[in-house]
């Protein structure tokens, strides 16, 4: 990883910014949050009761298709602003970019810090189709024809354009705009690094927090990781329970899906993938520990570990229903719809098959590339299959040639391997490491969403290395606005 070393002689934005982080670093010594921050207590850590900053939402008209010079189409997009700690007029202006799900608010995370430190508003976008932000009144396969990470990054230059020109009137400004920085977690992560890429010139920089910008066909190092971070005696038993699970399907398939309150996935390879991915929240999210002692114990006890591990599903993962065929099949707009349009996004730009390696497999060898290809043509239809090569060639991939990109990930978090975790000079990247650092660490903490939506970063097993890496996150941050600012311009 990188080193980073403060200049010698700091803008004085920068002078700024270095007296304002050493004040506040003299009481905030170790910590982080998740999707979910707020204010700063006294002990500088976060009020973790808080989960969304603001929830008022506004809408803004957008354009359904940026790439066609016939449809002039627009639907309504949902958005929110947070002000409190803007420095008006010029003050940045922070782009948190919401994601596969719905967004009701900006969230109470880490990154309201860094807005407090930095005098900057907070502008969140939901993600087209997601949550009230649908174009159309049914998600048939058609209708989601414009469903697309393209589209998304269009939004977000268009939203951008918007929001700059309704500020800059509110303070009746002209021929100057306020640097923009943007943020993202995960896929929205991946956003962020691809919107700095394709559009440069909206954005000071971005953070991509976990950020996948690599789409994998056979994600099997995925599962990998999951043995890596489970640590020997935990992954044996999870493969344990797994060959036991597999073996008791042949058999008594009603009885052992009822064991685990699955009885309505009829389909065996959705059961299996929900029983995997019950296994890989624990990691991925920071919440290691609730998993694997419960399991560990009751396999020296001699107990029964599937008993023990369907205990720990029903008391930590009650997303039955998102792994339902027939569900996701549901074009309706009732309900939650997140798992039906991120599978489309799957199944046509990024796939991520968290397929079972060849050996040493923690999950079931039918969870397999069949399995997903076969999800993807009974839920959408005949033609849906994703061109990993289109998308690895229009963003990069691991390679992708942008500049002012920050790139984090979490030592335990699968999915770092589907990010850029080598720095280069104009992209530093940096792994945080400990026992349960997971998926965004560096904004939400350990642990995190499912399991504990507002992770603390005091609670990480290495605040220390949580700490640090913010250190040098907001010294990018710092040196790129004050670039953009020296210039006269929003970006460089």
């Amino acid at each position: 990883m990188e080193k980073i070393f403060f200049s010698s002689s700091p803008s004085v934005f920068g002078t700024l910014f270095l007296f304002l982080f050493w004040t506040i670093t003299i009481v905030d010594a170790s910590f982080l949050s998740t999707r979910l921050l707020d204010r700063m207590m006294t002990n500088s850590e976060f009020n973790s009761s808080k989960k969304y900053l603001t929830q008022e939402a506004l809408w803004f008209n957008q354009t359904l298709d940026h790439f066609s010079p016939y449809d002039h189409r627009q639907f309504r997009q949902r958005y929110y602003e947070l002000l409190e700690h803007f420095r008006a007029p010029d003050g940045p202006i922070f782009l948190k970019i919401c994601g596969e799900s719905e967004c009701p608010g900006i969230s109470n995370d880490y990154l309201a810090v860094i807005a407090r430190k930095f005098g900057a508003a907070i502008v969140t976008l939901e993600h087209r189709y997601y949550g009230k932000s649908s174009p159309f009144k049914s998600l048939t396969t058609e209708n989601l024809s414009f469903l697309s990470s393209k589209q998304a990054l269009s939004d977000l230059a268009a939203f951008r354009q918007y929001y700059q020109e309704t500020l800059s009137a509110k303070f009746n400004r002209t021929a100057v705009e306020n640097p923009w920085f943007v943020f993202g977690v995960s896929y929205s992560g991946a956003l962020s690094a691809w919107f700095r890429l394709k559009f440069p010139h909206l954005t000071c920089g971005s953070l991509a927090s976990s950020g996948v910008v690599l789409a994998v066909y056979n994600f099997t190092e995925f599962d990998q990781q999951i043995g890596e971070s489970a640590g020997p005696e935990c992954k044996s038993v999870l493969q344990e329970i797994t060959q036991l699970v597999d073996e008791r399907l042949a058999t008594d398939a009603k009885g052992v899906k009822s064991l685990f309150g699955a009885e309505e996935l009829k389909i065996d390879g959705d059961f299996l993938y929900f029983l995997a991915d019950a296994a890989v929240t624990a990691f991925q999210y920071g919440n290691p520990d609730k998993l694997c002692i419960p399991l560990v114990q009751a396999k020296k006890a001699g107990k029964d570990v599937v008993d023990a591990y369907a205990t720990y599903v029903k008391e930590n993962y009650n997303y039955v229903e998102s792994y339902n065929q027939k569900r996701l099949k549901d074009t309706s707009l009732k309900g939650d719809t997140d798992a039906r349009l991120w599978w489309f996004q799957v199944c046509t730009e990024v796939a991520y098959f968290q397929v079972a390696p060849s050996n040493d497999s923690v999950r079931s060898p039918k969870v397999d590339t069949r399995y997903h290809l076969d999800l993807c043509k009974n839920v959408f239809g005949d033609g849906v299959y994703p061109d990993v090569d289109a998308t690895n060639l229009y963003y990069g991939g691991t390679d992708i040639a942008g500049s002012k990109i920050v790139f984090t990930n979490g030592s335990q978090d699968p999915w770092r391997h589907a990010s850029k975790q080598t720095s280069s000079p104009e992209m530093p990247a940096y792994i945080i490491t400990c026992h349960n650092c997971g998926h965004g660490t560096d904004l939400r903490g350990c642990p995190q969403s499912p399991l504990s939506p507002e992770g603390n970063a005091s609670n990480c097993t290495s605040p220390d290395a949580v700490h640090k890496v913010r250190q040098k996150i907001i010294y990018n941050i710092d040196l790129w606005l004050s670039q953009c600012q020296s210039s006269g311009r929003s970006s460089m």
